[in-house]
């Protein structure tokens, strides 16, 4: 159904394996890794309420690209991802009024730290609530209303299409959200000032259809030796309790987690303790997709992409989605002209480590809009990636630095000896540390090496990618 003969002697590939390594050259930088530890955080002492307030999606519109000149028009079905803001509420006063509703992006900077009060809630919404979106309303003024200037080629194309037809749809948050809300709810009969929030790609603007959903608990804690651990255990016999939950199971990993699914079907959520380094991050990574519209569907095809080639699963000792999250990022940002700048660099008061998380999500989104000199197609972006980490990143001595929008050298002993290091932008760790084994280090840079040379000559998604497959994957999955 998919070819899998690549041009001039290149085979396309699905699970293949590649013996040519790339070549590297790079940039000259040097820094001392800085450590912090925002993340040790045991909890407040008490929280209000926690209300979630849906907004519709924004209406985009797609020229006609070159390749199949088919027109395309986003839908009012389209996912939220520009729409939704999720306010993580003060732990320090009784008084919220919390919002998803997305504000104006204002051309000033961020506010001083300072808490948000408002008119309490105590209603938790049932399951039942959220059975189909709202009408829909206007997109977010922030929000750029076409990718027609970059798609003008015939990969562009496909790579629209493969993100209209996969990116997370509003009845997919719908379900997550509802699913949470009633979960929140059960949680509180144990632990009642205990907060659960939906973090990672449901929220980043990063998810597809198939996107499984994170949730961080965030519930006081005693100084013990096991801390969240402790409270996972009492949440594993709870959820085993109850009707809508299925498929409960403990993972005690670096960051331990329980993992479960929705009764009756494929959705399966990641529920951690305490874990908040990921509102950040997830607020970050939400900042840099509203900042130029190409990031979403360019992110997309990336993780597709490393998801065909299997080297993206840090389970099996390969890159997580968002360590290639992070490289795609600063590649795009040591562009010239860059498409993206450093967001935590040029608006420290946005992204600081020590703001309090119930200013997180609001600071994201009073970041001044960019404006990129970088005008490449879809299709550009994507092969420069490939070509960027196939032959001109040096993987021996560089760190991944989206915190500065460089890479530095590894002169710290953190970083000295890993196959690849990608610097995560808060706690500053290396998360592709899971890739720790040399075969599997080879067989990553081998994908980017034989995947650029084969998209290089012929000009085709589909040699790289069964797209009609994942596309149907995609809207029966869920």
């Amino acid at each position: 159904m998919f070819p899998r003969g690549g041009p001039s002697g290149h085979r396309g590939f699905y699970k293949g394996s590649f013996t040519r390594p790339p070549t590297s050259s790079g940039f000259h930088f040097n820094r001392q890794i800085r450590q912090t530890h925002i993340n040790n955080y045991d909890g407040p002492q008490s929280l209000p309420a926690y209300q979630w307030k849906p907004t519709s999606n924004p209406v985009y519109t797609v020229g006609p690209p070159g390749a199949n000149s088919r027109k395309r028009q986003y839908s009012a079905g389209s996912p939220n991802q520009y729409a939704k803001r999720q306010r993580v509420e003060s732990f320090h006063s009784d008084e919220i009024s919390p919002s998803f509703e997305s504000p104006s992006l204002p051309q000033t900077p961020c506010p001083p730290h300072q808490a948000i009060s408002g008119t309490s809630h105590d209603t938790m919404p049932n399951v039942s609530d959220y059975s189909s979106p709202p009408a829909h309303t206007p997109s977010s003024p922030e929000t750029p209303d076409s990718l027609q200037p970059y798609t003008n080629d015939k990969v562009s194309a496909q790579i629209v299409e493969l993100f209209e037809a996969c990116r997370q749809q509003s009845s997919d948050l719908y379900r997550k959200e509802t699913c949470r809300a009633q979960l929140q709810k059960d949680i509180k009969t144990l632990y009642p000032d205990a907060r659960l929030y939906l973090t990672g790609s449901t929220m980043s603007g990063l998810g597809c259809r198939s996107s499984d959903a994170d949730l961080c608990l965030v519930v006081g804690l005693k100084k013990t030796k096991d801390r969240g651990i402790s409270v996972l255990y009492t949440l594993l016999r709870l959820l085993r309790t109850l009707a809508y939950v299925d498929r409960v199971l403990l993972i005690r990993a670096k960051v331990p987690i329980l993992r479960f699914k929705e009764k009756g079907s494929n959705l399966e959520f990641d529920l951690n303790v305490n874990n908040t380094v990921g509102i950040r991050n997830t607020f970050l990574l939400r900042s840099y997709t509203h900042a130029d519209i190409r990031i979403q569907p360019l992110m997309l095809v990336i993780k597709k992409w490393a998801r065909t080639c299997e080297i993206n699963d840090a389970s099996k000792g390969t890159l997580s989605s968002y360590a290639l999250a992070l490289m795609a990022l600063n590649y795009l940002q040591i562009l010239k002209p860059c498409v993206l700048p450093s967001l935590q660099r040029d608006h420290p008061a946005c992204f600081d480590p020590s703001l309090d998380l119930d200013m997180v999500p609001d600071a994201s989104h009073r970041v001044p809009h960019y404006k990129s000199k970088n005008k490449s197609s879809l299709g550009d972006l994507f092969l420069g990636f490939l070509k960027y980490y196939a032959y001109k990143f040096r993987w021996d001595s560089k760190v991944i630095s989206v915190r500065d929008a460089i890479t530095f050298a590894k002169v710290s002993p953190d970083w000295r000896g890993k196959f690849i290091c990608v610097e995560e932008p808060f706690e500053m760790h290396n998360v592709a540390r899971a890739v720790h084994e040399k075969a599997k280090f080879d067989a990553i840079k081998a994908r980017f090496d034989e995947s650029y040379q084969i998209l290089n000559e012929a000009r085709d998604l589909s040699l790289l990618l069964p797209l009609r497959a994942i596309i149907h994957k995609e809207q029966i999955g869920r």
